[in-house]
């Protein structure tokens, strides 16, 4: 505990949360590398589409948690409150929404997607909810810039889904899908805790003018767009293989594509870091393109750096990673960590561009990922013409967005002065 107190004195708050989601991300990734050694590929084809699914939520949830974390930093605290309590309603009510529907149609989930058990969706949509509230929740703590806390809550949800998932399997022998989806349900509460108390009753507060409004109404509805392109380009590509390809090669593109991501969930943290930074940044009247410089500069650095040792060692990746039984994915290992590093780049314009009210880019983001869907659709011969379809629609989607900025620059609306 002393320890613990000393090194948050030494680190700042942005640091401790960078060297927080280095860990998060090695829980996350140590999570999967298990499940893939101890199922082998075909059963861990299945705790992959839960694991998929798992990520699509967080793309939805990640609507509320933006638009909580900019309007947390932008609004006074007579509006903060009122706004925080009706964004939890909200959220809570697509929670039910979304899980109500996954319960439903868990029977044709399991046809669609070659599944053993639907169990694992009932257990997953059930949960749903208590999601949503952990994204609003994480959204305020953001935007307060209060990221010792936001850490937090991310190291609970790791290492609790880590630690019941694999005590199910281990020492209770439940069936690995059924203990997947029992360990994501559980984190998802422990992940809810520090909570930030958001009051049930009506708050009295001066309404929000209507231009305020419609900024919010806009900002929820183009970041939910934003985010539907993000699970296109995201997971499109698993859910695809497991339709077009048997059971075997769908978990070995699965295990490939937890380690090409592992470039998305490194720079994730930056981007988090980036967007309360540029709306301060903004607020204050100050130029806001070295911030996106300064981010974007730490995430190519990490993701070229990644990509390269893919290339350079496949082989050895994947053998230390998943095992002996998954090196045939090795030669394409390179190619779609590339796929995924093109995204995670252009991904950092357009959280900069959204946090500055411009939503241009999401377009271009939707464009391109129901391009990369089409391109998978016609050309899915083998796994390597699936991974290169995808190179080629993000290189196609970082191209627009840089376009786009420079664009910007030089027309004289300066993104730099937005107030």
């Amino acid at each position: 505990m002393v320890l613990f107190r000393n090194i948050q004195r030494a680190l700042r708050p942005e640091q401790i949360f960078m060297m927080s989601g280095l860990v998060v991300n090695g829980g996350n990734y140590l999570y999967n590398l298990i499940l893939g050694r101890v199922l082998g590929p075909a059963q861990f084809a299945d705790a992959a589409i839960l694991i998929t699914f798992l990520l699509v939520l967080s793309f939805v949830a990640m609507t509320f948690q933006l638009a909580v974390a900019k309007f947390t930093a932008e609004f006074e605290q007579t509006k903060l409150e009122s706004f925080i309590q009706k964004s939890f309603k909200q959220a809570l009510l697509v929670g039910f929404v979304l899980g109500a529907a996954i319960v439903l149609f868990s029977r044709e989930l399991q046809q669609l997607f070659n599944t053993q058990s639907n169990y694992m969706f009932v257990i997953f949509g059930l949960a749903i909810p208590l999601y949503f509230i952990m994204s609003v929740n994480r959204g305020r703590l953001q935007g307060q810039q209060d990221f010792v806390e936001l850490s937090t809550t991310y190291q609970s949800e790791m290492w609790s889904r880590l630690g019941i998932t694999f005590a199910l399997i281990f020492l209770l022998q439940m069936p690995s899908t059924i203990a997947v989806a029992t360990g994501v349900a559980l984190s998802f509460v422990i992940g809810l805790f520090p909570m930030k108390k958001i009051s049930v009753k009506p708050i009295k507060v001066p309404s929000f003018t209507d231009q305020e409004a419609k900024r919010i109404r806009t900002f929820f509805i183009l970041t939910a767009c934003y985010e539907c392109t993000q699970i296109i380009c995201n997971n499109s590509d698993i859910l695809l293989v497991k339709h077009f390809f048997e059971s075997a090669n769908a978990g070995l593109y699965a295990s490939m594509a937890l380690i090409g991501r592992v470039v998305y969930f490194v720079t994730w943290m930056f981007v988090m870091l980036l967007l309360p930074k540029v709306i301060e940044k903004r607020k204050q009247g100050l130029e806001t393109s070295p911030v996106l410089r300064k981010y974007l500069g730490y995430i190519v650095l990490l993701s070229a750096g990644i990509v390269l040792f893919t290339f350079l060692f496949p082989s050895f990746t994947v053998t230390v990673l998943f095992g002996e039984a998954y090196l045939s994915i090795g030669p394409l290992l390179g190619w779609y960590a590339l796929a995924t590093a093109l995204f995670a780049i252009s991904n950092v314009y357009t959280y900069y561009f959204l946090s500055l009210d411009k939503y241009l880019p999401i377009v271009f983001s939707g464009v391109f990922g129901l391009t990369q869907i089409g391109l998978i659709i016609i050309f899915h011969s083998s796994l390597l013409e699936v991974v290169i379809m995808q190179v080629i629609a993000m290189a196609a989607l970082l191209a627009a967005q840089f376009a786009y900025y420079q664009f910007t620059l030089k027309k004289g609306t300066s993104i730099a002065y937005l107030k």
